[in-house]
C-alpha cells in the first residue's frame, strides 16, 4: 500500500545452517514508531541488518522508502539513517568533525551541512561540546551523538537498534524524548529492543519476535486487552484444584500457570471478582497464599504469547499485593 514506507514479505536469514530470520511478513506504515520487541538473539538485529543493507536479502522480499532491497540498495542507503547496537563513532574526533565527515559522505552542500549540524547539536543538546572528543563522552552523551549523526541527511526512515542498552533509567528516559521528537518531524522510526517498558511508551505498533518469527503484532494497548480486563496470580496449596474451580467463572478467559502459582486472566473488573473467587476456593479447601491484582502490563503480553519471560525482572511493576499467608 502507498502509505507503507516498508513492506517485507517471506523474508528469511541463515548464518550456515541455523535459520536467523523464519518467513516473517510485515508492513510499517509512514510516520509511525514500530518496534520488534523480543529478547537476545531472537532476530531483531538480523532483520534490522537486512532492511538496512549491511547483510543481503537471501529469501523473501523487502521495500524500504519504496526502494526494493535487492535490485535498488543505493537508494536505500540515501533514504535511512542508522543508530547502531554498538557504538561506532570515532574517538579522536569531535561532535563537529564527526557530523561533518558524516555529511560529507553523502555530499550533502556546505551551506545546508552547517545549518543540519547546528540542528542537530541543539537538539541532542550537545552545544556545549561541539569541539569535544568523544574519548571524553558518557556512554549517553556517545548514544545522543549517534542519533545526531543518523538524522544528518533528513533520513525518511530511522533505524535504531537497541538505542538504550547499557544505559542508566535516566538517560534512557532522555533518549525516548529525542525519538519522540524525531517521530513529531515526520520520520519514520523503525526500533528494536528487548525492553518491555520502552516498547509500551514509544511505539505506535509492536511486533513480538521469538526464534526468528513474528509472533503477534498490535498496539500496545490491543495486545494488553487481548489477555484480559485484569490478571489475578495467586499461589493456593492445590493450583490444579484452584484451576478447575476457577474455569466455571464466565468472567475467567483464561488460566496459566506462573512460578509457585496461576495467572487468572478475567473480562471484568478484579476488585469485584476477586472476593468472589476468595470465597470459592475457600469453600473447596483450598488454601490461599497469596494473591496479586494488576493490570497486563507488556511482560504479561510477552508470557502469554511465547510461554517464557522475555528477562528476570524482579516484582512486577504496578501490581497489589492483596494478600500473602501461611506456608511456603
Amino acid at each position: 500500500m502507498e502509505d507503507n514506507i516498508i513492506e517485507v514479505n517471506d523474508l528469511e536469514y541463515f548464518f550456515g545452517e541455523v535459520k536467523a530470520v523464519d518467513k516473517i511478513s510485515f508492513t510499517v506504515k509512514e510516520g509511525e514508531i514500530f518496534s520488534f520487541l523480543g529478547p537476545n538473539g531472537a532476530g531483531k538485529s538480523t532483520v534490522i541488518n537486512v532492511l538496512t543493507t549491511l547483510l543481503p536479502v537471501q529469501k523473501g522480499r523487502a521495500r524500504v522508502a519504496g526502494f526494493d532491497l535487492k535490485t535498488e540498495p543505493e537508494k536505500v542507503r540515501e533514504s535511512i539513517g542508522i543508530v547502531f547496537q554498538e557504538l561506532t563513532l570515532d574517538r579522536d574526533m569531535t561532535v563537529r568533525e564527526i557530523l561533518e565527515y558524516h555529511g560529507r559522505l553523502y555530499s550533502m552542500p556546505k551551506v545546508a551541512r552547517q545549518e543540519r549540524i547546528e540542528e542537530l547539536i541543539k537538539l541532542v543538546e550537545l552545544e556545549g561540546k561541539r569541539d569535544t572528543l568523544t574519548r571524553h563522552f558518557s556512554g549517553g552523551m556517545k548514544r545522543r551523538l549517534e542519533i545526531a549523526r543518523g538524522l544528518m541527511t533528513r533520513p525518511k526512515v530511522l533505524f535504531m537498534d537497541e538505542p538504550t542498552i547499557g544505559l542508566d533509567p535516566q538517560t534512557r528516559i532522555r533518549i525516548w524524548e529525542y525519538v519522540k521528537d524525531i517521530n513529531r518531524e515526520g520520520t519514520t522510526i523503525f526500533l528494536t529492543t528487548h525492553y518491555m517498558d520502552e516498547a509500551d511508551q514509544l511505539s505506535d505498533r509492536i511486533s513480538i519476535i521469538d526464534h526468528g518469527k513474528i509472533i503477534v503484532t498490535g498496539k500496545s494497548w490491543e495486545l494488553k486487552n487481548a489477555l484480559g480486563e485484569d490478571l489475578i496470580y495467586l499461589e493456593t496449596s492445590d493450583n490444579m484444584g484452584a484451576t478447575e474451580s476457577l474455569r466455571q467463572f464466565d468472567s475467567v478467559k483464561g488460566i496459566r500457570e506462573k512460578a509457585k502459582g496461576i495467572v487468572v486472566m478475567i473480562n471484568t473488573d478484579g476488585t469485584y471478582l476477586l472476593p468472589e473467587i476468595m470465597d470459592r476456593l475457600r469453600s473447596g479447601g483450598i488454601r490461599i497464599r497469596a494473591v496479586n491484582l494488576k493490570k497486563p502490563s507488556m511482560d504479561d503480553v510477552f508470557v502469554h504469547y511465547t510461554g517464557r519471560e522475555l528477562r528476570d525482572s524482579g516484582a512486577e511493576k504496578g501490581s497489589v499485593v492483596v494478600l500473602r499467608a501461611g506456608g511456603r
